[in-house]
């Protein structure tokens, strides 16, 4: 369902100078936010971002003395006007219907995860409207998993995105044509905005608050929010998406024994022979079933046995590296590098679990159930 029309992007650029001249005498020029939702959407989004800009207005306000009107107002619009019953079970009570609006600043659609293929109900006036506001020069941003709206208009063809690391496969696959950075927290391309994993929406807050306000006023709201402006990468959380739901039986099968056995040197030659497929066929087959090679999917699982002892153990790198399979410490650096965007020491400060033990010093060094297997081994 593509529905995008020829965009006229001069004319969206125009557009934004005429919103941008309607600033107000305070500093800053006025934003009018409207969140669409609808059955089963993720609310927390909205509800952050409502909490964000009403944060901006006050900051706003205290800055310049001047109460009068906000920097910022936002609205929640629904298909039909109608209360909503999103994620959560609870109900909505948008403000009116998306379709009987035509004049907004800023456009927000949430993510809708409990839905089988990530798309709202009945998408396809939704899609369209999406489509008329941005070619009138409206800003089109997406929290999460939102970014399969945009993508289904067309809109994103060509431009780049991000969404839930969890999902970039899944986007990939659908939306080939769309630019897709699954590493970046925001992404900005000629008007549409697209934040990653849930709680990025505080980046695309911050962003806005930025564009419509000022760099100050964003730091002030970074600082009453408790986030951190220069995060830049998702790929510190994300976590390997493990694709077991192929129904290729000796594929399967073959990713059981990697599992179970990363820590061993694994010949590939000698799993494709243990799972009945020749070593020909082998890896052509693993890719098509898992979107990884079986070398590949080896590392990320190593990587991610590593990930584990250092957020529960005081193990050294040395010891973690010879623990998973790897010979040479610097090699794993690399690619834990590579895979996290952060060396394994940084990784440990900034994901230790429970109260901190882990770097404190009082937590068992044992602790690490990968590394007491390969100490039975070694004994």
């Amino acid at each position: 369902m593509k529905l995008a029309s020829v965009k006229l992007e001069e004319r969206w650029d125009k557009d934004l100078l005429k919103l941008i001249s309607r600033g107000n005498a305070s500093g800053g020029f006025m934003a009018d936010i409207t969140f669409i939702v609808d059955t089963g959407c993720q609310f927390s989004g909205i509800s952050g971002l409502i909490d964000s800009f009403t944060i901006a207005n006050r900051w706003h306000a205290t800055n310049t003395g001047d109460w009068s009107e906000p920097l910022f107002t936002t609205r929640i619009l629904s298909q039909d006007g109608q209360a909503v019953k999103v994620s959560g079970g609870f109900q909505v009570l948008p403000e009116g219907a998306f379709r009987d609006s035509q004049q907004t600043d800023v456009v927000i659609v949430p993510p809708y995860l409990p839905s089988a293929d990530l798309l709202p109900a009945n998408a396809t006036s939704l899609l369209d409207w999406i489509v008329a506001r941005y070619d009138q020069g409206v800003t089109i941003a997406s929290v999460c998993t939102g970014s399969f709206v945009l993508a289904e208009t067309g809109l994103l063809d060509g431009r780049l995105a991000t969404t839930h690391w969890f999902y970039s496969k899944l986007f990939k696959r659908r939306y080939p044509k769309v630019l897709l950075e699954p590493d970046r927290v925001l992404t900005r391309d000629k008007g549409l905005i697209c934040s990653g994993s849930v709680s990025a929406f505080y980046y695309l807050g911050l962003h806005l608050i930025e564009s419509f306000g000022s760099s100050h006023l964003a730091a002030q709201c970074s600082k009453s929010l408790l986030v951190d402006p220069g995060k830049a990468s998702q790929s510190p959380y994300a976590v390997f998406n493990v694709h077991k739901g192929h129904g290729d039986q000796e594929i399967l099968r073959a990713q059981e024994l990697i599992e179970a056995h990363f820590a061993d040197a694994i010949s590939m030659k000698d799993l494709a022979r243990e799972v009945g497929i020749s070593p020909r066929h082998f890896i052509r087959r693993f890719k098509k079933a898992t979107d990884e090679t079986p070398l590949s999917y080896l590392q990320q699982v190593r990587i991610e046995r590593a990930k584990d002892c250092l957020e529960t153990s005081l193990e050294t790198v040395n010891e973690i590296t010879q623990g998973i399979g790897y010979e040479n410490s610097s090699s794993f650096r690399k690619l834990f590098k590579e895979a996290t965007g952060l060396s394994p020491s940084e990784y440990r400060s900034r994901f230790t679990r429970g109260d901190g033990a882990a770097s404190s010093g009082t937590r068992d060094p044992s602790a690490c159930a990968v590394l007491k297997t390969w100490r039975s081994r070694k004994a």
